[in-house]
């Protein structure tokens, strides 16, 4: 097995909390190097003291992008491949050996199991495939926000593997609000990006900003980039819940057919759909839609997925569905499946305690 010079690099702030969990993950690592970008704890002191290389630089304006590639900087030239990684991150025990048996000196990219989140039994929640581990050149950071790796050489070469994991523990006390501006400029620098316009979107979404969101995201289905099936059904998606949240329900309906149609190969549309019926009390509907979404038994490994697909939500609504609709039997039935994925959600307990109060009522 041929070696290669294996370098890790981050960017931080404030996040001496992190820095032993982070510095124990890497260190079979030849050289890690961190980009401060301004602490006021003892971050960069921690840092140097586990072996990080270290330098400080306040980015003024703030951009993701320009510490990214600052930090890269920093990389000794003769390293044959980068690992971004963040200081909130976890690299699973063996990485260098696995990363050091797939390698080759064609590939210039390595495509990696990423768990963004764990529910609170420490199941992944959301868990995808990401992009940084790469080799040292050819290779630059752009947009100010949700940056991504951009190749300039002539040609990339991407492996995919399942063998290699990174675990992200964030912390949740801190604030995004940085991001929406930063995406506003991102999509005025770059307003042919579909994957930013997306973002912005969903965005304003989040900030309620659902005129907003549904103008953005209706922007983006229109991009001529605009062409993966899984993004655009997000952003149909997106649309019907911003109208959902307005009360405007015809038209929340209507995007989710759109949503479906685009990719009826994933659960979430389907499950939108059902959640608006949910909220109108459509129960036939509510079990139709969920059904549909049952059916598909695979998720895709896409940031785009939602929680609500694969976690206790699709048997919760089947239960309440069949429980005003009378067949406590199936609402008991779907009680329990939830119950499997979720055993001790109170609120699920006690639907199960009034399904089968039902049930002895009926007996």
């Amino acid at each position: 097995m041929k070696k290669y010079k294996v370098c890790v690099y981050a960017i931080c702030k404030n996040e001496e909390k992190f820095v032993d969990q982070f510095m124990d993950s890497v260190n079979d690592a030849d050289k890690v190097f961190v980009l401060d970008t301004g602490s006021t704890d003892n971050t960069v002191e921690k840092l140097k003291e586990r072996g990080a290389i270290v330098e400080t630089k306040e980015i003024k304006p703030w951009r993701f992008d320009v510490a990214r590639n600052m930090s890269l900087d920093m990389v000794d030239e003769d390293t044959d491949i980068c690992v971004c990684i963040d200081l909130d991150e976890v690299l699973l025990k063996g990485w260098r050996n696995k990363l050091e048996e797939l390698w080759n000196d064609k590939i210039t990219r390595l495509r990696y199991n990423y768990i963004w989140s764990f529910d609170k039994y420490h199941n992944p929640e959301v868990n995808f495939y990401i992009e940084k581990i790469h080799s040292r050149n050819n290779y630059k950071w752009t947009h100010p926000v949700h940056e991504v790796l951009t190749y300039t050489g002539e040609k990339e070469e991407f492996l995919t593997t399942d063998e290699i994991t990174v675990e992200h523990y964030p912390d949740n006390n801190k604030s995004r609000s940085s991001y929406l501006p930063l995406l506003e400029l991102s999509v005025k620098e770059d307003p042919d990006d579909d994957r930013n316009m997306h973002y912005l979107g969903r965005e304003y979404m989040f900030y309620g900003k659902y005129n907003e969101a549904i103008d953005t995201l209706i922007k983006h289905l229109k991009l001529p980039r605009a062409t993966w099936k899984d993004e655009r059904c997000a952003s149909m998606r997106f649309i019907a819940r911003c109208y959902k949240y307005l009360k405007r329900y015809d038209e929340a309906r209507m995007w989710t057919d759109k949503a479906i149609s685009e990719a009826p190969y994933l659960r979430d549309p389907y499950m939108e759909r059902a959640l608006i019926e949910y909220e109108l009390n459509n129960w036939d509907k509510v079990e139709e839609y969920t059904n549909k979404a049952l059916k598909i038994e695979k998720s895709t490994k896409s940031y785009i997925n939602e929680v609500f697909s694969w976690n206790h939500t699709p048997y919760d609504l089947l239960s309440l569905a069949y429980y005003y609709k009378g067949d406590y039997n199936k609402s008991l039935e779907n009680i329990n499946k939830a119950l499997e994925l979720s055993p001790d959600d109170e609120r699920l307990l006690n639907n199960k305690k009034l399904i089968e109060e039902k049930l002895k009522q009926s007996t």
